[in-house]
């Protein structure tokens, strides 16, 4: 792999906190600054003195994601996370994690999403039945209850749409606070007598009370439901002790699946309809090839094949706008990365939003372009450039699961209506927080598409 010969790493040279400051605390502006100290391995200390690595290069954070499991554990962003997630398949470490993930594993098989596909449809078009031509909404928000109606429905068996409104509120409460200064002052920020921050500890009883009654629901009816839920409370770990979950470890379980079920998938459509409606000409093609497939009915898992232009839409969104936009592992013993010895208690940083546009990998990166995913183009140009969902033995376990809910839901969705931006789409910036929601929401007005078919 090609590196540079001018890596600028010295650890005696202190940065203090020169990115920070001039990135006013915004995530993406200190990733941004630190990677662009080297086209390869960005190395700074930042203001507490921590020595910060960006692995912009794709063979760089393929071998962090995938090497040196021993060596490497969860970064500050995710044990930041842990007052909320609690000891769940985003943060668990070593063999715990791997006997957690054995045992979710089955619920994400290729045969239970087909399944789960025609609750993300049926949802999805029992909503888009209520709205009106003309109407106005926040489609940010919107695909955030429904994504969290279908969790609940697909996962656990349950209706959360009489709680969506609640737990929404609760959910963005917690990510609010997640910001630079979470990452160096650490959970004791939450002591602090800030109204986010009192909004936040308010926050956490309220999603746990929703979780633990989910829990309870299970217990009393005692059979299985055939969801996520019922295969977690039943599952044992044959491989190892034997052993099922407590209703702690079910709890945290659940909370992680409800936060990475839904959030992550409702922040890459909104950013779709962002680029839509500003893109007319990537829309009409869209809804060319949706009367082409679908017609007047509604889509479905066997159409995901058929529909090339739709997924390659949502694929483009998710480079540009990814949710899951940073993650980062601590060095637990000296590694060789690059060339350089990285050392202990350094952080060194993955970033989508900086390899997705890297210019190296990528024609005109900063271009909204679907037909980059389409044949005879070929991109990206490195076959580890594109990383929406991670890699490694960390590899998103709902990953096939939200590539149909994504392009599922855009196909239901765009074959009825178009959506237009109610103001200048520049006002609506991302929002590094656990993932990267649009800063305003997204407003539009509603269209109704008068199909071809």
């Amino acid at each position: 792999m090609p590196h540079s010969a001018t890596l600028r790493y010295t650890l005696h040279n202190r940065y203090p906190g020169e990115h920070l400051v001039r990135s006013r605390g915004n995530l993406l502006r200190s990733i941004e600054m630190l990677a662009a100290s080297d086209p390869d391995l960005g190395v700074m200390r930042n203001v507490a003195g921590r020595t910060v690595v960006v692995a912009v290069h794709p063979e760089l954070a393929r071998e962090v994601l995938t090497n040196h499991p021993r060596s490497l554990k969860k970064g500050l962003g995710l044990q930041r996370t842990r007052n909320v997630l609690g000891n769940g398949l985003l943060t668990s470490e070593g063999e715990f994690h791997l006997r957690q993930r054995r045992l979710a594993q089955p619920a994400f098989h290729r045969e239970r999403i087909a399944r789960y596909a025609d609750v993300m449809v049926e949802r999805t078009e029992l909503l888009a039945a209520t709205w009106r031509d003309g109407q106005r909404m926040d489609i940010a928000r919107t695909m955030h209850q429904l994504t969290l109606d279908i969790v609940g429905r697909t996962l656990f068996n349950v209706d959360l749409q009489g709680q969506a409104a609640e737990l929404g509120r609760a959910l963005t409460a917690v990510l609010d606070t997640f910001s630079v200064w979470l990452l160096l002052i650490g959970d004791r920020l939450y002591d602090w007598p800030l109204p986010k921050m009192r909004r936040a500890k308010r926050a956490i009883p309220i999603l746990d009370a929703a979780i633990y009654d989910i829990i309870a629901q299970h217990r009393r009816d005692g059979s299985d439901q055939g969801d996520l839920l019922s295969m977690l409370m039943s599952a044992r770990d044959i491989e190892g002790d034997g052993s099922g979950m407590t209703d702690q470890q079910l709890r945290d379980e659940v909370m992680t699946l409800v936060l990475a079920g839904h959030e992550t998938t409702a922040n890459a459509l909104a950013w779709t309809w962002w680029y839509l409606a500003q893109h007319p000409e990537v829309d009409g093609r869209l809804a060319a090839e949706l009367d082409a497939v679908c017609g007047h009915r509604a889509p479905t898992m066997a159409d995901v094949p058929a529909l090339p232009y739709t997924r390659a839409v949502f694929s483009e969104a998710m480079r540009l706008r990814p949710p899951a936009y940073a993650t980062s592992r601590e060095v637990l013993s000296p590694i060789e990365l690059g060339g350089q010895t990285i050392p202990v208690g350094a952080q060194i940083v993955v970033s989508p939003w900086i390899t997705h546009r890297d210019p190296r990998w990528w024609t005109e990166p900063l271009r909204f372009d679907p037909d980059r995913w389409l044949a005879p183009r070929s991109e990206p140009m490195h076959k580890h450039a594109y990383f929406p969902f991670g890699g490694g033995s960390r590899l998103c376990i709902g990953e096939q699961f939200a590539w149909t809910e994504g392009i599922l839901l855009v196909a239901s969705m765009a074959r009825r209506w178009r959506f237009h931006l109610t103001g200048p789409a520049d006002a609506i910036r991302p929002q590094p927080a656990v993932t990267l929601r649009p800063s305003t929401g997204v407003t539009v007005r509603l269209e109704r598409r008068r199909s071809t078919a």
